[in-house]
């Protein structure tokens, strides 16, 4: 099973955090599942932080270091990824979450999302 985690999702996981569902847990420490972050992700986290976010608890250099030290892998973000943006609805603003969502479909990979939003964008998406 391969899970590719929104921004949200993954920055829980990697710090802990209580907020992060049981369904997310158990999904994300499956066996045999694969978990990818992907680039914009960092990007996102990194831009987040240097803006002084309090969400934003971590940098995006310290980001990338805890998704290997956890074992995920990372998504590169391709030409292809992003030209599948403009093949979505307009469900939703977020550019972050819209290279996300294009991701999961061209992948394909499981999106797993605390945004309802992006269930509009059905597929591979799954709240958590």
């Amino acid at each position: 099973m391969k899970l590719l985690l929104d921004t949200q999702i993954a920055l829980w996981a990697l710090i802990g955090s209580s907020r992060l569902s049981e369904k997310a847990r158990e999904l994300i420490l499956l066996p045999k599942a694969t978990v990818y972050y992907s680039a914009a992700t960092v990007w996102e986290i990194a831009i987040k932080h240097r803006l002084a976010r309090v969400d934003m608890p971590v940098s995006g250099k310290e980001a990338a270091g805890l998704f290997v030290e956890a074992g995920y892998e990372e998504l590169a973000v391709t030409a292809a990824h992003a030209a599948a943006t403009e093949d979505l609805p307009l469900h939703h603003s977020d550019p972050f979450d819209r290279l996300l969502v294009a991701q999961a479909h061209y992948e394909p990979v499981r999106l797993l999302t605390h945004d309802r939003q992006l269930l509009a964008y059905g597929g591979p998406v799954e709240f958590v």
